[in-house]
């Protein structure tokens, strides 16, 4: 065997063999694939090979539809099939909530150009006549949807990958992974070791495992599958000849079931409730092109809905039952990227849907190692979402309830209770006795919003506005005609000190850095110029530096700063739950603020974006004068154990100004008004801080940082999107987020956030437009399938000019 390779893909399933083949298509010849045993022995060979283009993610829905239509391309070079069966889709609704789901389907499609339609059940029921009508009120039809041989596919990619100069050994047993001083990796397998500079684990059921070998517990966990395969039916015959096509690909939600022709029979696969991992603690070596035993007693809930839905299975025997391991990580969607504090360690796993996704998970891998950036956003299936809280036992909860809903409607506002609470601040129990309701952040507990006393902590799940909308208006209303208090714990802090430490900033940040004592606000870009983080800047000394950010980033972002660091002369820590925080913002949030400091605190004295020690009260403190409500405001941080007295202080000071608890519903709604972008919404690697309206804070002048020659070419060529703040007349829904924008009837944007903005009375979208379209004035923003008028707003609805918040 070789004793060197440039990279080395460990897991010879589709996953692994996209990755090898897409890295032979970006040029790289030297490249090797280990597979333990054959090809496609774990997972690969035994699934149903369904294909899909919609996912909730944007982002994951233009990954899909690249697979897709990539099989055509790899069956060109490999001169292998795939198996291709493009037959469309339907997926059904039997309940009024299902089918306003599908229009949000609909809706998110057109802005992408997929081709979907929103059926009656009656044009449902002429394309797929095996369906009992009664049972349904609605569906939503695809084009792109069918499926493929998995088998076929997996060697499609792998034979393309020889043609191009890969090297593929099968039998070959990875059983330890070596790094050497300089950087590169051994690869120990049960025939030789082999070095290389780049390892990619796409382990599939094995991720762990392979994680294991380098000190990694990678959140993954594989589940028991049921599908069965029908002797041959009569209907689909029938269906067959009528139409001269195949039976469509379907999804019942309500069964929790899908359905595709098999030959002359039909496919039908679940996601039952009581899903059942396989190997919890650690998969078998010795496991290769095996099944699990059937368990029907487990799937008949699901099944006896199914035949119900759909007569036709009763009178149809039963020709093979597969069960079979998948893998999945907590949210459903895949890891991938490169793993933090481990060089050239790379991950390609989790992948559930692997021919829907694995075309674009090998793209967006490829991309990375070779030039050092996916080259579009993958936030969604970055391995860096999940941190050290994403144990053993977390991943074991929260896949099962992820698995258990995976056909379950998804509502903007549902907050799944699995592995929670887990994290939470030394003021979890004050909140909660305050009727908290909790969401979560990074496993983090965070108070959404605070429920009227006496009534339960509970948000009504729904696509329209909920039982939160008020409680939410009087938190507002405290906030813009007295104060509101609200933990900010859950931001991302890091410390930066050292002799190099405002030089390393200024190169990773775009803007300049602030004095000593006060505040600065930043994108970071990558070398694309596309906006990667958005950070509040503190500065108390010469050499220490705090960063504020987005909580759920925080590996994301400690990813890239660690690749940056110099050797030397800078240090960077993450301060997590070691800083705890609570902002207090407000008319009167100087007077409440002001009566436990004994300092002059005036806006003289304690300027906007001001930065400074402080004790509050008997509580050694740091306050910045910023707040992301747009009003006057402080964020105070404190050692955890400070921060149970700092909030009875605050509290107790505030009891005769009008101070109350304000969660993160409210800071939505408020920050909306102002027109503030946030992180992962509509500050994301899709675009630059030119179209995000984000330029004064780009100082191209100061020298050189990252990203910055391709800012300074975003600015020759014109910015392609705008970012705009939309007023919209919305009735009893706003909009949330990726609803498509029309003008003049041709979709030119979409919405990346929206709520409402009750101190203003305004249904409020924010979202990226065309740039010939984004000087228009009126759009049309759908909703639930109403198109809704949408105003430009020019300037902020609340306090355009900013004066309260620089008072």
């Amino acid at each position: 065997m070789e004793s060197h390779s440039r990279v080395v893909v460990i897991g010879g399933g589709v996953v692994g063999c996209s990755v090898l083949f897409h890295l032979t298509r970006a040029g790289w010849r030297d490249v090797m694939l280990l597979e333990r045993d054959v090809l496609t022995c774990g997972s690969t060979w035994h699934a149903a090979g369904g294909m899909h283009t919609l996912n909730s993610d944007h982002n994951m829905t233009r990954l899909q539809r690249y697979t897709i239509d990539l099989y055509r391309e790899i069956e060109e070079i490999s001169g292998e099939s795939c198996g291709i069966h493009l037959t469309g889709g339907l997926m059904l609704a039997d309940t009024a909530e299902r089918f306003e789901w599908l229009k949000i389907a609909h809706a998110r499609g057109r802005y992408l150009s997929l081709d979907t339609e929103i059926l009656s059940v009656e044009d449902a029921a002429r394309r797929f006549p095996m369906m009992d009508s009664q049972h349904f009120v609605g569906a939503l039809y695809n084009p792109l949807e069918g499926h493929v041989d998995p088998s076929g596919v997996t060697r499609a990619y792998a034979k393309a990958a020889r043609v191009n100069g890969a090297i593929i050994h099968e039998k070959t047993m990875v059983t330890d992974l070596v790094q050497r001083e300089g950087g590169s990796w051994d690869v120990v397998t049960n025939r030789g070791t082999v070095n290389a500079e780049h390892i990619v684990n796409a382990g599939g059921l094995w991720a762990r495992e392979v994680g294991r070998m380098v000190g990694l517990e990678l959140p993954v966990l594989a589940m028991e599958h049921h599908y069965l395969i029908t002797d041959d039916m009569p209907e689909v015959a029938e269906i067959n000849a009528s139409t001269g096509r195949e039976v469509l690909h379907v999804i019942d939600f309500g069964g929790e079931i899908y359905m595709r022709q098999e030959r002359g029979g039909m496919l039908m696969g679940t996601y039952e409730k009581a899903a059942v991992p396989w190997s919890p603690r650690a998969a078998p070596w010795d496991f290769a092109a095996e099944l699990l035993p059937p368990d029907m007693e487990r799937l008949l809930p699901s099944l006896e809905i199914g035949f119900s839905h759909f007569p036709a299975f009763n009178n149809a025997g039963i020709r093979e039952i597969i069960n079979g391991p998948f893998t999945f990580a907590p949210d459903g969607n895949p890891l991938v990227g490169p793993v933090q504090g481990l060089q050239n360690f790379w991950c390609a796993c989790g992948v559930m849907a692997g021919f829907s996704q694995g075309g674009g998970v090998g793209l967006a891998l490829s991309n990375w190692i070779v030039d050092g950036d996916p080259g579009f956003d993958t936030w969604g299936m970055d391995v860096a979402r999940y941190g050290d809280f994403a144990t053993l036992a977390f991943t074991n909860e929260k896949v099962r309830e992820n698995y258990a809903n995976r056909f379950s409607i998804a509502y903007p506002n549902e907050e799944r209770p699995a592995a929670r609470p887990l994290r939470t601040t030394p003021i979890y129990d004050r909140l909660s006795s305050q009727n908290a309701v909790w969401g979560s952040a990074y496993g983090l507990e965070v108070a959404l919003w605070f429920q009227e006393p006496g009534k339960a902590p509970v948000e009504d799940l729904t696509f329209a506005r909920s039982n939160a909308h008020e409680r939410v208006a009087e938190e507002c209303a405290a906030v813009r005609t007295a104060a509101g208090l609200m933990e900010t714990s859950a931001f991302a802090k890091y410390e930066v000190t050292g002799k190099d430490a405002e030089a390393w900033l200024s190169f990773m940040l775009a803007n300049r850095m602030p004095t000593v004592g006060r505040l600065a606000l930043s994108p970071m870009l990558n070398d694309r110029g596309k906006l990667i983080g958005d950070f509040t800047i503190g500065r108390l000394d010469e050499e220490l530096f705090y960063l504020f950010g987005s909580g759920v980033a925080e590996n994301y972002h400690m990813r890239w700063f660690r690749k940056h660091l110099p050797p030397k002369g800078v240090e960077i820590r993450p301060l997590g739950l070691d800083w705890v925080g609570l902002a207090i913002s407000g008319p009167k949030a100087r007077r409440i603020l002001a009566s436990a400091i004994d300092e002059d605190i005036g806006p003289a004295e304690f300027r906007f974006l001001d930065f400074r020690r402080f004790d509050v009260g008997m509580i050694p403190a740091i306050i910045g004068r910023i707040s992301f409500t747009g009003d006057l405001g402080y964020e105070i941080w404190v050692k955890p154990e400070y921060q149970r007295t700092l909030f009875d202080l605050l509290m107790d000071a505030g009891a005769d100004h009008g101070l109350r608890l304000i969660g993160t519903r409210a800071l939505n709604a408020l920050r909306l008004e102002k027109g503030f972008g946030s992180w992962a919404s509509e500050y994301r690697p899709l675009y630059n801080p030119f179209e995000a309206g984000l330029e004064r804070f780009v100082s191209l002048d100061k020298g050189y940082f990252i990203g910055r020659s391709a800012a300074q070419s975003e600015i020759h060529d014109g910015p392609a999107r705008n970012l705009v703040t939309l007023a919209v007349d919305a009735v009893g829904a706003d909009a949330t987020g990726d609803e498509p924008i029309r003008f003049e009837g041709k979709i030119v944007g979409m919405v990346t956030s929206g709520g409402y903005a009750h101190h203003s009375q305004t249904s409020v979208a924010m979202g990226y437009i065309d740039a010939p379209s984004a000087e228009a004035e009126l759009f049309e923003i759908e909703i639930l399938g109403t198109w809704r008028e949408a105003r430009r707003l020019h300037a902020p609805l609340f306090d355009p000019h900013g004066s309260r918040m620089r008072g």
